[in-house]
């Protein structure tokens, strides 16, 4: 395969930087081809055979079609892979398949169809570089910024270029470019406004300062607050966990070289004191089923059923409650 392959594997838990060259793909394609029809797809939420077909029929009202299908790391069966194979061998010359996980690795068999040169790993900002994209950013928009304040930021946002971009972008709206900002600003703008994810969720339920009933009442409260955010998604809340949990399950295994990030390593230090391997294994399997659920109909039950999940999780640390009521 050249280097015209027409797929792409962007895999890592940078979504800044890793979106950047979703993007970057898509306007190469663009510029080629004119006008083209986009599709994004979730493999939690739509079978590889739908995606494939879009890939295969082209498209009559455009120049070219450009898919872009996350979850990557779900591609695994036999004939999905020799599925994406078969349209190698003789793809629509207008067409673009770019694969994208917040996983580190997929199937090897996978990773092989795509050639070097179309696959990159995106990595979390190491512990040096952190300060200096901070303070460079808020420069690059006419902005001065407290070292103490960048700190803080640093702090109350996850760790990739994207999330910090949007929450910095917030003052540029609140303050004028003559103000230098401060802890107090960004006490004032972050923490009292924050919007919580999946990954903050996990941060709390993976505290293991606070008693099990007191994460659990947290985590409640987060993801109440998820539910009424645009970001509500059930599908998304299990995923985002899913990632931690696995990232968990890989600490476990091999220490802290599975988080290069040490403001990470502190978090799964906490979550590896909180959950075994095999707790942790089982919590993978309580989030498989809860998504399960939920697909099969469990919709108007969906908050009661993403309750009971966390339940599982902390209080039981990964034992199902149907399981349990069957053992009495």
């Amino acid at each position: 395969m050249t280097k015209t392959c027409p797929i792409f594997l962007y895999t890592g838990p940078e979504f800044g930087k890793r979106n950047d060259a979703v993007e970057a793909v898509k306007a190469s394609h663009k510029k080629q081809f004119g006008v083209i029809d986009e599709h994004s797809f979730y493999l939690l939420e739509t079978p590889l055979s739908q995606v494939m077909t879009i890939l295969q029929s082209g498209t009559l009202f455009s120049d070219g079609v450009c898919v872009v299908c996350r979850n990557a790391e779900l591609i695994k069966k036999k004939d999905d892979i020799q599925m994406i194979a078969d349209w190698l061998e003789n793809p629509e010359p207008s067409a673009v398949l770019i694969l994208v996980s917040d996983e580190i690795s997929v199937d090897s068999k996978l990773e092989k169809l795509v050639p070097a040169s179309n696959r990159k790993k995106f990595w979390e900002m190491f512990e040096n570089e952190k300060l200096p994209w901070v303070t460079s950013y808020f420069s690059k928009n006419g902005y001065r910024i407290q070292q103490g304040a960048a700190k803080l930021i640093l702090e109350l946002i996850e760790n990739n270029t994207q999330s910090l971009a949007a929450e910095c972008s917030r003052f540029f709206v609140l303050f004028p470019k003559d103000h230098e900002i401060t802890e107090d600003d960004v006490d004032s703008v972050l923490t009292h406004s924050r919007e919580e994810n999946a990954f903050s969720l996990f941060r709390e339920l993976a505290n293991n300062a606070d008693p099990a009933p007191v994460r659990l009442e947290k985590g409640l409260q987060i993801l109440q607050k998820i539910r009424l955010s645009k970001e509500n998604s059930s599908v998304m809340i299990i995923a985002g966990l899913a990632s931690c949990f696995r990232k968990l399950q890989d600490w476990h295994r091999r220490g802290e070289s599975a988080v290069p990030q040490s403001t990470l390593q502190k978090q799964y230090r906490s979550a590896a004191r909180v959950w075994s391997l095999k707790q942790t294994a089982a919590i993978l399997a309580v989030l498989a089923s809860t998504d399960m659920e939920i697909r099969s109909g469990g919709s108007q039950m969906e908050d009661i059923l993403l309750q009971k999940m966390l339940y599982e999780i902390v209080i039981k640390g990964g034992a199902q409650l149907s399981t349990l009521a069957q053992e009495c």
